[in-house]
């Protein structure tokens, strides 16, 4: 079952079933580390929410604030990704 994280990241969930309990943005797959590589790249919020139709600005704010709070976590699971490890 999916749980939401303390207050300061309401939109931020661990579900063991999703992607093996990485922090996904609530009610979608996707992962605070997709938002994170994609604003890297981007760093347009019209551009985020055109490849994420579902997301919010509220989601990708939150997502982005949960990654400058858990910086080291986040940062290594996008490493992981990148080198297949």
């Amino acid at each position: 079952m999916a749980t939401a994280e303390q207050h300061p990241f309401p939109r931020i969930v661990r579900d063991l079933r999703v992607h093996g309990g990485e922090p996904v943005i609530r009610g979608t797959r996707v992962p605070v580390r997709a938002i994170v590589v994609f604003w890297r790249a981007e760093s347009d919020m019209g551009a985020m929410l055109a490849a994420s139709p579902r997301l919010t600005e509220a989601d990708v704010m939150d997502a982005l604030a949960y990654y400058d709070a858990h910086r080291a976590e986040v940062d290594e699971r996008i490493r992981a990704q990148f080198i297949g490890a």
